[in-house]
């Protein structure tokens, strides 16, 4: 039998515990304050962002050891101090001391996307998803943006991918609403509409012949 990751089995579970994005709020919060505190916000993020993606998500070994619940929070502290304190500031680290005291190093993943929401929140910037056909130039990504602020009154933070079967227009994701441009929603809306006349023409037929007039 393989052998079961650990890391790879609590990750799951803690994301989809209905509490996790209140509890990772709350540390979002704490940390974009201090940051506040220090005069900038952007830059102590960033580099929360970088260690999950650079050190975690690239070194999932000591990503193991911080999230599991078989080492100890001394242990934690002590990888902290030795291999985290030396090369980051001291607002990271001791954010990152104050997760290992209560056991929520593992929330890290789902605190930063939440403190970037809360930010963008605060300055008036949403996330806005946008699939086009084929990739855009920066102008075109400008018109958009620009485009869409206008329609909604914020500044939308893009985040772009492609879809060939699209085929041209776009598609936006503001939330859990979905704006559909694309010629293929329009070409299956006409296929539809053509379907349902088709439909409808014959059951005309077989209403002109099955009641025919004289009986």
């Amino acid at each position: 039998m393989a052998e079961v990751d650990p890391r790879q089995a609590r990750i799951p579970s803690v994301m989809e515990d209905p509490s996790v994005q209140a509890i990772a709020k709350v540390y979002a919060r704490a940390f974009l304050g201090a940051a506040a505190d220090l005069g900038a916000e952007d830059e102590p993020l960033a580099e929360l962002a970088d260690f999950v993606r650079g050190v975690l998500e690239a070194f999932p070994e000591f990503a193991q050891l911080l999230f599991s619940p078989l080492v100890s929070r001394d242990d934690k502290l002590r990888m902290i101090d030795h291999v985290v304190a030396p090369r980051a500031t001291e607002l990271v680290t001791s954010f990152l001391r104050t997760l290992a005291r209560h056991d929520r190093l593992d929330l890290l993943p789902v605190i930063v996307p939440v403190a970037q929401r809360l930010l963008d929140e605060k300055r008036g910037r949403r996330k806005v998803g946008l699939i086009t056909a084929r990739p855009l130039s920066d102008d075109a990504r400008g018109r958009i943006a620009e485009a869409v602020q206008q329609r909604f009154g914020f500044t939308p933070v893009l985040e772009t991918s492609t879809d060939p079967s699209l085929i041209a227009g776009i598609v936006l994701r503001i939330g859990d609403t979905v704006y559909d441009g694309s010629l293929r929603a329009r070409l299956q809306q006409l296929r539809l509409r053509l379907r349902e006349r088709g439909l409808h023409e014959v059951q005309s037929g077989r209403d002109r012949f099955g009641h025919p007039e004289g009986n």
